[in-house]
């Protein structure tokens, strides 16, 4: 008895490490993300992290997955901290919003906007959808 409960604690200590490391790649990915956008619309990423704030459930093509928030600040002009929001579901992000914009793009909304002309300037990000790869043995 005492091997069992002994392998199912080992069990039970790497699900938790296995957890961990994840989201720490996760959250390296998010804040590579934030980064990148921040630069791309002039902010500055302060503190040069973000933290995760939430969790949420979502059906994406008829499949539950977990979509991650990750809440950071940036600064527009170097002397204020603003709020910005950032969701992933692995290692995509699916929304992102910054004192300057809003970029939340969800499936069902998506085919009844009307799209921008290719040469609109602005806060107008291209929104790239996950890809989903198919195994051929199915």
């Amino acid at each position: 008895m005492g091997d069992l409960a002994t392998l199912l604690l080992l069990l039970i200590l790497l699900a938790i490490a296995g957890t961990w490391l994840s989201l720490s790649r996760a959250r390296d990915k998010a804040i590579q993300e934030a980064r990148t956008r921040c630069y791309q619309h002039g902010l500055q990423l302060l503190d040069e992290t973000v933290g995760l704030s939430g969790l949420r459930l979502r059906r994406i093509h008829g499949q539950r997955v977990v979509e991650r928030r990750y809440s950071f600040e940036v600064s527009i002009d170097g002397n204020d901290r603003e709020a910005g929001h950032l969701w992933m579901i692995g290692n995509v992000m699916t929304a992102l919003i910054l004192p300057t914009i809003e970029l939340y793009m969800p499936e069902r909304e998506q085919a009844s906007l009307p799209q921008p002309p290719a040469s609109a300037e602005g806060n107008v990000l291209p929104f790239r959808r996950p890809v989903r790869h198919r195994d051929a043995r199915h």
